[in-house]
């Protein structure tokens, strides 16, 4: 490349970066203010809108309660992932969504709780409301007029779809009126019988009318007709001091991470650290972009993705000095290394979005918001890694800048043998999760949970007080929170103002009466609270039994999936099994931490392991690769060679091990530092988690592989 263009391709792309980082700023400067704010916040940085629904008919089972509850979960996920429903009493649902303060509009989005029904001419019932699993508005372009009409799509369960097709075939010609509260909504022709569970009603005059009678029909399947009790808006749990310290966290965790990599990467470390912006700013572009709404534990993960998205270059850049100390040119070396680098990168990042995409296709709630938000992080790093880092080294390679000093080279290492202490190393695991299973044992022999389970998971007691003066979220943290505290003894409160009120609302663990009269009176005796000012209510937690096995299932299949590319890849299925052992070795150690440490097991609970998961198996990937790489020139492949084969691999990528496992702890440790109490709580166990997946990678994977390998040796 000619230094003109190199310094024009050089100059463009710092202008864009610039730019795109400027204006990534003025989205960041509105986090958080009013309704001018450019991303979405969740209920925790934001408040939203609370609804509550009660259900008409008399004491409704515990069956009908779950049912409704975890399909409004569903329902409610179009407006935010982060919405949240649980139960409330016996009777009662309350509905929480995260960044809007219109509760009417949501009503009538929402519409009102019925039953709906598909009947025949004669008025017999057809086909039920809870037969339906989807409706949706959407246009449809008519390819003989190409006329764009409105259509209501509809995907039934398979019992429906059989009910359905019966009750299409025996009314060819009539109309299928859909009946909603005993009214007639819409009277829609059958032209024909109509199988496979997914049918299309016909003649909306508008994309909002077919949007209206889609809502109707999606509310119309709940197991319970329910009736609207009231509605507030609920101002942000934790206030601008979370996002403020979070974000400073962000930039200070940033900073480091850049002054590290270009002490230690020289060149190279530069222009990742300009990519780095970029892609911090790119990350930025895309919440807004596809409206993913932030949670505090949201801005967690894109500070954690930021110190992993180091790893790809750093892959590289240990490459491109192992080439300099093998004798080739600085010029050729960078192609080289960018050449041998890309399949660890591919593998480890394919892996991992494997996994994004199953969580994002079954999981719900907190479990779907984490997924959206580690694929963008994946597509981007790739992107900054392979594409912005390789064209700024070129660049900067043409303008003159080709001393082998500014790229540095690998120093020769002599082969640690890692694999002839597997067997402390195995027995050092098995210690630290079978500590962890007698600690969660100790827990529930003294009556406690085995884990220090918070209302996420089990619900508890919802407190709603009347004061006499309207507090800040700030002043409910400093004077409210440690009285509530010291009464219940729960370090775990959780607390909501009520918009345009002196309300309120405390949501500490389950209390028994005793304990409800003791927090009472120190509420009066504190504040002059009126006793008739204070309500409480049991609640249930707010991730149910079904999302909780959507997070499973997710995860079983996420972990299947990603066994198979694995397998595909490496041709061995050693590989994954032992990729799979290690995963699950890293979690169960944390799953210890959580037990021994007595963290609070809540929202964040869930995306703490799935981060795991996904640094687990991207820091598995790069030693198999290295493994896959050094076996294809091993003369021998008897046990003594495969051996050597594993040592020195892991002795070649622990460079890369300990760097990127640095650079990421980095990040999480300035969060620790600077965030609030419940940001520490999440930055604490991944903490634990990056310690262990770098104890994993270096002393835990290549050995399985090698035990997988000599005991199951092909014939």
């Amino acid at each position: 490349m000619k230094k003109g263009k190199a310094a024009g391709i050089l100059v463009l792309i710092l202008v864009i970066m610039t730019g795109m980082s400027w204006y990534a700023g003025t989205i960041v400067s509105t986090v958080g203010v009013g309704e001018n704010r450019n991303i979405k916040l969740g209920l925790d940085l934001a408040g939203g809108v609370s609804i509550t629904y009660r259900a008409v008919e008399d004491n409704p089972s515990n069956e009908d309660m779950a049912d409704t509850i975890y399909k409004l979960q569903r329902r409610v996920e179009g407006y935010s992932t982060e919405a949240s429903v649980y139960q409330e009493g016996g009777d009662r649902i309350n509905i929480e969504i995260p960044g809007v303060s219109d509760a009417n509009s949501i009503l009538e989005e929402l519409g009102k709780p019925g039953s709906m029904e598909f009947q025949d001419e004669d008025g017999n019932v057809l086909v039920s409301g809870t037969d339906i699993q989807s409706a949706k508005g959407v246009p449809y372009k008519d390819q003989t007029t190409g006329q764009t009409e409105y259509v209501v799509e509809l995907t039934l369960t398979d019992e429906g779809a059989v009910k359905f097709e019966e009750a299409t075939a025996a009314n060819v010609g009539k109309t299928m009126p859909i009946v909603y509260d005993g009214e007639v909504i819409s009277a829609p022709s059958v032209n024909s019988a109509i199988s496979g569970g997914r049918a299309q009603i016909e003649g909306m005059e508008s994309l909002e009318a077919a949007e209206n009678l889609a809502s109707t029909i999606r509310i119309g399947s709940l197991s319970l007709e329910l009736e609207e009790l009231n509605s507030k808006v609920v101002g942000a749990q934790l206030g601008e001091e979370a996002i403020s310290t979070s974000l400073m966290a962000a930039v200070i965790g940033l900073i480091l991470v850049m002054i590290f990599m270009i002490i230690v990467y020289r060149l190279p470390g530069f222009t990742a650290s300009l990519a780095l912006v970029l892609y911090s700013a790119l990350t930025i572009y895309a919440l807004w972009i596809f409206d993913i709404t932030l949670t505090l534990p949201g801005i967690a993960g894109i500070i954690l993705s930021i110190g992993m998205a180091v790893d790809a270059n750093v892959i590289i850049f240990a490459r491109i000095r192992e080439e300099i100390a093998a004798g080739k040119t600085v010029n050729a070396a960078i192609k080289i290394g960018y050449e041998k680098a890309l399949s660890a990168i591919v593998d480890g990042n394919i892996t991992t979005l494997i996994a994004a995409i199953v969580l994002g296709m079954r999981g719900s709630g907190p479990v779907k918001g984490f997924a959206y938000t580690l694929g963008i992080g994946i597509v981007l790093s790739m992107f900054t890694a392979l594409v912005v880092t390789r064209w700024l080294m070129k660049c900067f390679y043409a303008l003159g800048l080709q001393d082998e000093k500014f790229y540095g080279k690998t120093k020769e290492m002599k082969t640690i043998n890692f694999l002839g202490k597997k067997a402390i190393f195995f027995a050092i695991s098995a210690v630290l999760i079978v500590g962890g299973f007698v600690a969660m044992g100790v827990n529930g022999g003294q009556g406690n949970n085995m884990l220090n389970y918070s209302l996420d998971f089990v619900g508890g007691t919802s407190t709603t007080v009347t004061f006499n003066e309207d507090y800040s979220i700030a002043e409910i943290d400093q004077k409210i929170v440690p009285v509530v505290e010291k009464v219940t003894n729960d370090p775990n409160t959780q607390t909501q103002k009520i918009e345009g009120s002196n309300q309120v609302v405390i949501k500490t663990r389950s209390l028994e009466l005793e304990e409800r009269e003791a927090l009472n009176q120190a509420l009066i005796e504190e504040f002059g609270v009126d006793e008739k000012g204070i309500i409480a209510e049991n609640i249930s937690s707010t991730i149910s039994s079904e999302m909780r096995s959507d997070a499973v299932w997710a995860v079983i299949i996420a972990t299947i999936c990603m066994l198979i590319y694995i397998w595909f890849r490496f041709k061995d299925i050693r590989f994954a099994g032992s990729a799979v052992f290690a995963l699950v070795h890293d979690v169960l150690v944390v799953l210890a931490f959580y037990a021994v440490a007595r963290i609070s097991v809540g929202n964040t609970f869930i995306a703490c392991m799935l981060t795991i998961v996904g640094y687990s198996i991207n820091a598995t990937i790069v030693i198999f690769d290295r493994i896959r790489e050094n076996l294809g020139t091993a003369k021998k492949k008897d046990a003594e060679s495969l051996m050597e084969v594993a040592n020195r691999s892991i002795t070649q990528t622990l460079t890369r091990s300990i760097n990127t496992s640095l650079t990421t702890f980095i990040m999480v440790f300035v969060l620790f530092i600077l965030g609030v109490s419940s940001i520490r709580e999440f930055a604490l166990p991944l903490m634990a988690g990056i310690i262990c997946g770098g104890y994993s990678s270096v002393c835990i994977t290549g050995a399985l592989w090698y035990v997988f390998k000599v005991k199951f040796a092909k014939k």
